[in-house]
């Protein structure tokens, strides 16, 4: 469901070897627009596109850039994750990513759906934001899987659900253990005349 720009800019991490990171993650920001813009798949409709266009952004950050260790689960635990359809979908918990933020230790559940292959960790989150500077049903990132079981976390990456643009999409909610007690003020956010209206 991630369209390549996206792509790119969940690559992008300091210390990747990028000689500017906040110079590359724009220019993949204006690829993610101009794809949003021109591109059959969009998800967001034809009508909507000069509101939404282009997207809102926190400033680049790269303290919201951390390392973190993946603890596999033993047992890959299931879970009926409710969609923004009023569906329910099937995930499993791959594992656990340590973290800390702001000086704080921090976790997320890194999760695939069932039945399809972990090509990807994705990794829904809400916190502080939600529903106020960013879209109420959280936002989501995802990560390329490594052999070490160490990550870059990139909240500068983390974008809103398709569900935001377009209600005909299917999208799950973050679960309770993905719900972070501080202000994530990176990534994707609502526009500012949006939030000042809430």
């Amino acid at each position: 469901m991630a369209l390549l720009a996206m792509a790119a800019l969940a690559a992008c991490a300091p210390g990747s070897g990028v000689e500017d990171y906040g110079t590359t993650i724009a220019q993949n920001r204006a690829l993610k627009d101009e794809s949003f813009r021109s591109s059959p798949d969009s998800p967001i409709p034809p009508d909507k596109r000069n509101a939404l266009l282009p997207l809102a952004y926190y400033a680049i950050d790269e303290a919201f850039a951390v390392p973190a260790e993946l603890e596999m689960s033993p047992d890959r635990s299931r879970l009926k994750i409710p969609t923004s359809t009023g569906k329910l979908r099937d995930y499993e918990r791959i594992g656990t990513l340590r973290f800390s933020l702001q000086g704080q230790p921090m976790r997320l559940t890194a999760f695939s759906e069932v039945g399809q292959p972990v090509s990807r960790l994705f990794v829904p989150f809400a916190d502080t934001t939600s529903g106020t500077e960013t879209y109420a049903a959280g936002r989501y990132m995802e990560l390329d899987p490594t052999a070490t079981g160490i990550y870059v976390i990139d909240f500068n990456g983390a974008y809103h659900p398709f569900c935001y643009y377009n209600a005909e999409y299917d999208c799950p909610f973050p679960p309770a253990e993905n719900r972070l007690a501080i202000a994530i003020r990176a990534g994707e956010r609502l526009p500012e005349s949006a939030s000042a209206a809430r």
